[in-house]
C-alpha cells in the first residue's frame, strides 16, 4: 500500500559511548578519536561536543512498511563488522524495509588526538585487533602504508553515486571498503574512487562533476541531520513505520538485534526464505567473506571455509588473502 509522509519523533538519543583504546588493559580510558572504535558496544565515535537532547524531527516516505536510515561512514570498522547482518536483513526482510544510506563524517581530518591517537600510523594495531573480533578481514597496514588524510572524499563521493544510481551506490561503498580493509588503498585519492565507479558501471564524468559540485551540498546535509537525530557514532540505524513509531539499534550487534527492530514495527512482516547454495549467494552478493557466507548460508565458520576454499580449488571462486582472512569472488 501507498504510506503517507511520516515523521520521525521522539528518537532516542545515543548516549555518552565513549571509544577505548586498543587493548582491554586500556579499555577504561576515554578519548575522543573516532578510529578508536569500541569493540565492547561496536560504536566509532565522533569527537563532537554535547549531543543535542531535543526532540529531533524529520519527515521521510516510503512505500516499504519500515523505513531506515543508516548512519555510516566508508572507513568505519565497526560498520564493515555488520556486513554479514545487514546482508542477511536485506535478503530476508527486503521486500518490508527501505534502508536510507547516510554518510557521518567519521574522519574530517587529523587536527585533534587522543586515546593514544595522534597520527595515522597509531590506528594500524586498532584495525588489526578489531578486525580479529568481529572475525572480518581487515589489514590495518594501510595506516602504515599510505593512510587516509580523511573519510570526507569518499563520503562525498557515495553522495555522488547516490545522485545516479542508489543500488550502483551501495555497491560503489562496498567496493570503496573492500579497497581500504583488505586492499590497503587510500579511498580518499580520486584515482581509487575512479576505479570503483568504473568497477560498479557509474558514469565517471558526471560522478567527477557532482563530486565537485551538488554532493557536498548533500554531504553537509547529511552530517545536519545526524546532529539533529543526536547520531555520535556509527553504525547506527533508525526503523521508523508509517506512524512515526521508531526503533533504534546502535553499535555492532548480532542479527537478531537488527531483525527485532523490524518485526516490532512491522509484526506482519514474513520472511523471505532464501536460497542458501553457493551459487544463490554469490550471484546475489559477488563477493563475501568467510563470516559472511557462514551467517547467510546457516552453515559453520568451519565449514564454510573449507567449502569455499574447495570452490576456489575448483575454479569457481577466485580468493583475495589478506593477513587477517580472506574475501571470496564469483567467477562467472
Amino acid at each position: 500500500m501507498k504510506l503517507s509522509l511520516i515523521t520521525i519523533v521522539g528518537l532516542l538519543i545515543l548516549g555518552s559511548s565513549n571509544c577505548r583504546s586498543q587493548t582491554r588493559s586500556k579499555m577504561e580510558s576515554k578519548n575522543n578519536n573516532p578510529l578508536l572504535c569500541d569493540i565492547e558496544t561496536g560504536m566509532c565515535e565522533i569527537p563532537t561536543g554535547k549531543v543535542n537532547d531535543s526532540i529531533a524531527g524529520i519527515t521521510q516516505s516510503t512505500k516499504k512498511l519500515v523505513k531506515v536510515i543508516y548512519y555510516t561512514d566508508p572507513i568505519c570498522s565497526s560498520c564493515w563488522g555488520i556486513e554479514p547482518q545487514l546482508r542477511k536483513l536485506k535478503l530476508e526482510y527486503g521486500n518490508f524495509i527501505e534502508i536510507e544510506y547516510r554518510m557521518g563524517g567519521l574522519l574530517p581530518d587529523w587536527s585533534y588526538s587522543g586515546g593514544g591517537i595522534s597520527k595515522p600510523s597509531d590506528v594500524a594495531h586498532h584495525w588489526d585487533e578489531v578486525s580479529v573480533y568481529y572475525d572480518m578481514p581487515i589489514d590495518g597496514d594501510v595506516w602504515l602504508e599510505d593512510p587516509l588524510n580523511s573519510s570526507h572524499p569518499p563520503s562525498i563521493a557515495f553522495k555522488a553515486a547516490q545522485m545516479q544510481d542508489n543500488v550502483k551506490a551501495i555497491l560503489f561503498l562496498r567496493e570503496a571498503r573492500e579497497m581500504v580493509f583488505l586492499q590497503k588503498k587510500n579511498i580518499a585519492k580520486w584515482k581509487h574512487l575512479e576505479a570503483a565507479a568504473k568497477k560498479v558501471g557509474l558514469n565517471v564524468e558526471q560522478l567527477k562533476t557532482d563530486y565537485e559540485g551538488k554532493a557536498k551540498e548533500f554531504f553537509q546535509d547529511d552530517l545536519k541531520l545526524g546532529k539533529e537525530l543526536g547520531v555520535r557514532g556509527f553504525p547506527a540505524m533508525f526503523f521508523v513505520d508509517d506512524k512515526g513509531n521508531t526503533e533504534f539499534v546502535y553499535g555492532t550487534k548480532p542479527y537478531s538485534f537488527y531483525e527485532a527492530a523490524v518485526l516490532k514495527l512491522a509484526p506482519t512482516a514474513s520472511k523471505n526464505e532464501y536460497k542458501k547454495s553457493w551459487e544463490d549467494l554469490f550471484t546475489k552478493y559477488q563477493t563475501l567473506t568467510a563470516k559472511e557466507f557462514s551467517e547467510l548460508s546457516g552453515t559453520g565458520k568451519k565449514e564454510s571455509e573449507q567449502l569455499l576454499n574447495e570452490l576456489t580449488a575448483k575454479g569457481n571462486l577466485t580468493k583475495v588473502v589478506t593477513k587477517n582472512g580472506s574475501l571470496w569472488k564469483y567467477l562467472k
